[in-house]
Parts: structure tokens; sequence; C-alpha cells
């Protein structure tokens, strides 16, 4: 069992991401937004990030900038997760250190899959 922080402005987004992996037997923290995200990175021992990209305030790439910027996070999973069909989303998330890119709606065996496969490693 692994803990993941899910990070999703968008609250139904928030509630099915923590049914679909609890369900998988992970214990999940949820973020409205970005800076909530670092603070609870800060405030307990993460193992898995999902990080929407399009959030008010700091996106989900200056957030995952920030995350591979503290030596503490540097290696810590991270999956970014988009409405958008935008290749240049996918760029920008793999050039600041994702691990991994979801596309919403993803299924549940995608997200699933997705988490399991970068928790293996």
């Amino acid at each position: 069992m692994a803990t993941i922080l899910v990070v999703d402005d968008y609250a139904v987004s928030l509630r099915l991401m923590s049914h679909i992996l609890n369900r998988a037997d992970h214990d999940v923290l949820t973020a409205d937004h970005g800076l909530n995200a670092l603070d609870l990175l800060e405030q307990y021992q993460i193992d898995l990030v999902i990080l929407d990209i399009d959030m008010p305030e700091i996106n989900g790439i200056a957030v995952l900038k920030r995350i591979r910027a503290d030596a503490r996070f540097a290696t810590l999973p991270v999956i970014m997760l988009t409405a958008s069909g935008d290749d240049r989303d996918r760029v920008d998330a793999i050039d600041a250190g994702a691990d991994g890119f979801l596309t919403k709606p993803a299924s549940s065996d995608e997200i699933v899959d997705a988490v399991n496969r970068l928790l293996d490693n």
C-alpha cells in the first residue's frame, strides 16, 4: 500500500481519483491547489503524486519544477494529469521531470496501471 497525493482543483476529479486509488488499496491525500500540495509534501511521507496541469494560482508544471528542485523529492514519482490534448503539455511535463502522463478522462485501469508501474520500480 502506497500513499498517493492527488492534486486537482476540480473536486469531482479528486473524489473520483480517491475512490479509484482506495479500491486499489492505496492511501490517498488530496490537495485542491499546488501550494496546498507542496505543504502536504512537507507533512507526510508521500510515495507518488498525481498532479493536474491546469490549476489556478500555480499550475502543475510549476509545482513539478518545485518538487524536482528539492533534493528530498527529486526522485518522487509524479504523474501529470490534464484534460488538454495539447502535445505542448506533454512536452512541458516531461521537460519538467514528469514520470508519467495521463489525459482526462483516464479509465480506472489506466490510472491504476500507471501508478503500479511507477511504484514497482
